[in-house]
């Protein structure tokens, strides 16, 4: 069990899903985006700048504190002309060990929690739990094989992801919350060695 050092795990969290949010909200809103579709480099300041994409897709977050974050884990960098431009379409966070096993261990729980919903109510309220597995794939394969997933799931991803943040709510002064829930989809890649058997196929 670590105590992280003074790292609060739900906080760290929340900090990682609002700067998700901002670097995707650069390459999806129109606001932001180039006739072509591309994201727009933007001002720290001022009218249609990185501080008006903060805080419309993180809140009350401090705009440079979001600018820092994903200027360190690379996503974003500045251009000679001091503008700031997305270098990535996604944010994974490249910090110390603590703050990375608090994210993964997000990630567990979410797979758990689904494993133990299927095993409890599968029959009638089953969550989507799939692989797609073999087990004899030549070594000189993996490689155009991660590749391919990796484009692939990227692209189911970002088409989920414009879906939920069309639907994402926040709180309004003076209204009632309305219900919700945290809500996604998982992917996980995986590879492992396979020992040779000691008869080979079709021998007899």
């Amino acid at each position: 069990m670590l105590d992280g050092e003074g790292l609060d795990s739900a906080a760290t969290a929340q900090e990682y899903n609002r700067a998700a949010r901002v670097l995707t909200g650069w390459i999806r809103d129109a606001d932001y985006l180039d006739p072509s579709g591309e994201p727009l480099p933007v001002q720290f300041d001022g009218e249609r700048s990185f501080a008006t994409l903060v805080k419309r897709y993180s809140g009350d977050m401090p705009a440079r504190a979001v600018l820092d974050e994903l200027l360190r884990v690379g996503a974003i960098g500045r251009r000679e002309d001091g503008l700031i431009e997305p270098l990535q379409r996604a944010y994974v966070p490249q910090a110390g060990v603590l703050e990375k096993l608090s994210i993964l261990g997000r990630d567990t729980s979410d797979l758990i929690d689904t494993i133990d919903h299927n095993i409890q109510h599968g029959s009638t309220d089953p969550r989507y739990q799939r692989k797609v597995m073999y087990d004899s794939i030549p070594s000189r394969d993996l490689g155009a094989f991660r590749k391919l997933s990796a484009a692939k799931a990227q692209a189911l991803l970002e088409t989920l992801d414009g879906w939920l943040a069309a639907h994402d709510v926040d709180d309004v002064p003076g209204q009632l919350p309305v219900p919700r829930s945290r809500v996604g989809l998982g992917i996980y890649y995986f590879e492992e060695p396979v020992t040779a058997p000691d008869t080979p196929r079709g021998s007899t």
